[in-house]
């Protein structure tokens, strides 16, 4: 993936809000929903998502600036010179010794004489296997990014493993933003014949446009036009399934909400599905229609209601 500052068409100075607003800026303009079938447009906003969710990890951000990691979120491995996070905490094993301060990568000397000295310990003992470093294996932290509606329905994402080896990460339905996805026996190997740690993979979930999630259930806020408020209709509103008819009562109001049964997020726990709630907003026409101004005009003279008073604001 590209630098995500220039993906955003930011500097490394942006503020959080900044990095933000760009996001909503550039998700309007090319949401696949916008454009279906539009191949290009949807890679396009994939990228955009992933360079939104580094950036907005306020850790991530620092230690892609720091150059720990690189775009995608992976680790970068410097080799001999470099000082990356899953090898630096593997020098104290690989030496076979306490290291006395020294803060080199391979935690001193003895990580050589080890080496080249067919595992003899310090002072010229026989090492082998009994005498030699016996551990498990590091863990190694990776991290995916994954559209909101790929993560609640479940998906697959592969990643390319420190061992050069690319695996399929099964992302299950209803996962949330940063949790952790554990893959056995996928990390460092072990020394003195103990197991491999583990692969741990954290999930970024891409934020959406018009979706929110609250535990197991959607929250989308639905405009409406004034006939439909007034006389109730019968419209279509996105699901993360896809778009779906709801029934809208005669006399709706703005922040008026209606309940879609089972158009949630599945909750693994309970193997159930949350609801989807819409709330509505009743938008005017834009611009003004004449005709309407002047009914208005007509049926005020008549007819008025203090909504004001209602809400206990005066």
């Amino acid at each position: 993936m590209r630098d995500p500052y220039q993906i955003l068409g930011l500097t490394r100075s942006a503020s959080a809000d900044d990095i933000k607003k760009a996001y909503r800026k550039l998700a309007k303009e090319f949401h696949p929903d916008l454009k279906p079938g539009n191949a290009a447009n949807e890679e396009r906003f994939k990228e955009i998502s992933a360079a939104y969710t580094l950036l907005s990890d306020s850790d991530k951000r620092a230690r892609f600036d720091r150059g720990e990691i690189d775009s995608s979120g992976q680790e970068r491995h410097h080799g001999f010179g470099g000082r990356s996070r899953a090898n630096a905490g593997r020098s104290r094993a690989y030496s076979g010794a306490g290291g006395g301060g020294d803060d080199s990568f391979f935690g001193g000397e003895d990580w050589f004489s080890d080496l080249f000295s067919g595992g003899r310990k310090r002072g010229g003992a026989a090492g082998g296997a009994a005498g030699g470093s016996r551990s498990r294996g590091s863990d190694i932290n990776y991290s995916v990014s994954v559209p909101f509606v790929e993560a609640a329905q479940g998906t697959k994402r592969r990643i390319s493993l420190s061992n050069g080896k690319s695996i399929d990460v099964t992302v299950p339905p209803g996962t949330e933003d940063q949790a952790k996805l554990r893959l056995k026996g996928q990390g460092l190997p072990g020394a003195g014949g103990f197991g491999a740690g583990d692969a741990i993979v954290e999930v970024h979930v891409e934020a959406h446009p018009f979706f929110t999630r609250q535990a197991s259930d959607i929250h989308v806020e639905v405009p409406i036009t004034l006939n439909e408020a007034v006389l109730g209709a019968t419209i279509r509103v996105p699901t993360i399934s896809g778009p779906v008819a709801l029934k809208i009562p005669p006399g709706a109001n703005t922040g008026s909400t209606l309940r879609l049964r089972g158009k949630g997020v599945m909750n693994q726990a309970t193997k159930q599905a949350g609801d989807q709630y819409v709330k509505l907003k009743v938008v005017l026409p834009d611009p003004p229609d004449a005709e309407l101004v002047k009914f208005m005009e007509e049926w005020s003279r008549t007819r008025s209601y203090d909504v004001r008073k209602k809400a206990g604001l005066e």
